[in-house]
């Protein structure tokens, strides 16, 4: 059991410190000081972004839509590289189809049902119920209440709030949380999965080489316009959001933490993360 939460602690610190963008990203993308916001402030493309780390196995790396632009077909692109973003002479324009031609890449335009891969004789997995408190993806355990979106305080955010953690919502919805990572399979490859609002789409591909490092990447193309980095803790939720579970059920929409009275953080906190 020691060994167990040792392992947790581990895997906590290392995701707080991948939950960043790489210095290396399309000629479009500007980055905001802390590499945790990515914007593309020119034309449609050019709009590659990849984590800072390769991911560990079963470690999501979990982007928030922040802004949309209208006049685009096409939206926010998913998946994994095996390439090492330093080793790129040219960042390539699109990651459909310039990244995934040179090899070694999985990368999907984000659809509601999306990508599914069965082996023969296996059936889609019937998706979790939205109260579950974990999401679980074969051996990996993730708070769900990370992984769903929530929109702005308003008059009708408690409905929205609920729409997204009912994942009915467009899956390319600003303030949508998407996110990708791999889980590894006992022939000594990889399953990758993309999950939306807190629901797992299942294996989107199949037969990654789990034993090269493997790097998240964020095509901001088209109609996304900027997306943000959101970290997720592993292990059990913290106090702040067991508070917020619990203010959650006894009031009607946000607007009404205002009169409550509460820590301004912890107000703070229900409000906006």
């Amino acid at each position: 059991q020691g060994q167990l939460k040792i392992a947790r602690a581990a895997m906590a610190a290392r995701c707080r410190l991948a939950a960043r963008f790489h210095h290396i990203h399309g000629a479009n993308i500007r980055l905001d000081a802390s590499h945790t916001q990515a914007t593309r402030v020119e034309s449609f493309a050019n709009g590659l972004c990849f984590s800072q780390e390769p991911l560990a196995p079963g470690q999501i790396f979990l982007v928030e839509i922040e802004e949309k632009e209208l006049g685009w077909c096409g939206h926010l692109r998913v998946g994994l590289t095996a390439r090492d973003p330093q080793s790129l002479e040219v960042v390539p324009e699109y990651s459909l189809p310039d990244l995934v031609n040179l090899g070694d890449t999985w990368v999907f335009a984000i659809t509601r049902n999306h990508n599914r891969v069965l082996v023969e004789g296996e059936q889609a997995q019937p998706r979790g119920r939205p109260w579950e408190p974990f999401l679980l993806i074969e051996r990996v355990r993730i708070p769900r209440d990370t992984l769903v979106g929530r929109s702005r305080p308003g008059r009708y955010s408690h409905i929205l709030d609920d729409l997204f953690k009912m994942n009915v919502l467009p899956a390319t919805a600003r303030r949508s949380r998407i996110g990708v990572l791999y889980a590894p399979q006992p022939d000594g490859t990889a399953d990758m999965h993309i999950v939306i609002n807190g629901e797992d789409m299942g294996p989107s591909a199949r037969g990654l080489p789990s034993s090269r490092p493997l790097y998240a990447v964020i095509d901001v193309f088209a109609s996304t316009k900027s997306v943000r980095v959101i970290p997720v803790d592993y292990g059990f939720p913290s106090l702040q959001t067991l508070c917020r579970l619990v203010i959650q059920k006894h009031i009607v929409h946000r607007l009404a933490i205002d009169g409550l009275d509460l820590p301004p953080l912890l107000k703070s906190f229900c409000q906006h993360e």
